[in-house]
């Protein structure tokens, strides 16, 4: 079974957060893993990813720009969230992601103006932040996070893109938006324009949760049932990944692609 909706609930409100974290289940243990490749056709891999176990945040940054632009920009973006300063407020990480990308939006904006040349120096995002028993949400653009529940696979993002807008508009079918001529299209992006907003959702965890971040190189290569397929694995979080981007190889693999994979599970308890 596949489920695409999307819950877009912002952390706006500080307090209902803290009491949401105070009566939360035990908590897990985690499993992670990232892989990235530059597929078939891309001489430059502009895609860059971090797993930071040690303070359960998970990133993977889809550059744009060519080289010397976008994959400098994924990279730093992974560079600026392994070992990010957070704490284990839900509202205080979500405050700390979100400053973290509007300077990263003008540290490239100062740069793509003081090179002359009118190349966008920019990146997609995505993030996920374990804190005591909820998953916290953050993305910009057009890559993506999943997560495997129980035979399920839930899309918990919602794509920064022309074709998404015209979809939900009623102006294009979902099952058309890969052959659009605007399928590669973003709205938004880290760096693409002065001001940035940044979506923030979150959602509960559980033991048995698994979750994919991935940029399109994955999304616009293998359908969705094999992606549910490949999560539902009795399987490390290596071997899915490796999967994931085996997939992609065997497909066209016309762009990079990464992924990252975070299982939970519960916690040993003394």
């Amino acid at each position: 079974m596949i489920e695409e909706t999307t819950h877009r609930r912002r952390v706006d409100d500080p307090d209902e957060t803290i009491t949401r974290e105070l009566s939360i289940p035990p908590p897990l243990g985690w499993e992670s893993l990232g892989m990235t490749n530059p597929g078939k056709v891309r001489g430059v891999n502009e895609d860059a990813f971090s797993v930071d176990n040690a303070n359960r945040l998970w990133v993977v940054a889809d550059g744009m720009g060519g080289h010397s632009a976008g994959d400098v920009a994924s990279q730093s973006i992974a560079n600026a969230f392994n070992g990010l300063d957070t704490t284990d407020l839900l509202s205080e990480t979500a405050n700390r992601i979100e400053t973290t990308l509007i300077e990263l939006n003008q540290r490239f904006q100062d740069m793509a103006s003081s090179g002359g040349d009118g190349v966008t120096i920019g990146s997609t995002v995505v993030i996920c932040a374990y804190r005591q028993g909820w998953m916290l949400l953050a993305w910009v653009g057009d890559s993506r996070i999943y997560r495997w529940r129980n035979g399920t696979l839930h899309q918990l993002t919602q794509d920064h893109s022309q074709v998404e807008e015209l979809i939900s508009r009623g102006l294009l079918l979902r099952e058309n938006a890969e052959s659009h001529p605007a399928a590669n299209v973003v709205t938004r992006a880290i760096g693409a324009a002065e001001d940035l907003y940044v979506d923030l959702d979150y959602c509960d965890a559980q033991p048995g949760d698994r979750y994919l971040l991935c940029s399109d190189g994955l999304t616009k290569e293998v359908p969705a049932p094999e992606i549910r397929r490949l999560m539902g694995q009795d399987a490390s979080a290596r071997h899915i990944c490796e999967g994931l981007i085996a997939a992609t190889l065997n497909a066209n693999a016309r762009d990079n692609v990464t992924v990252v994979v975070a299982k939970a599970h519960a916690a040993e308890t003394r």
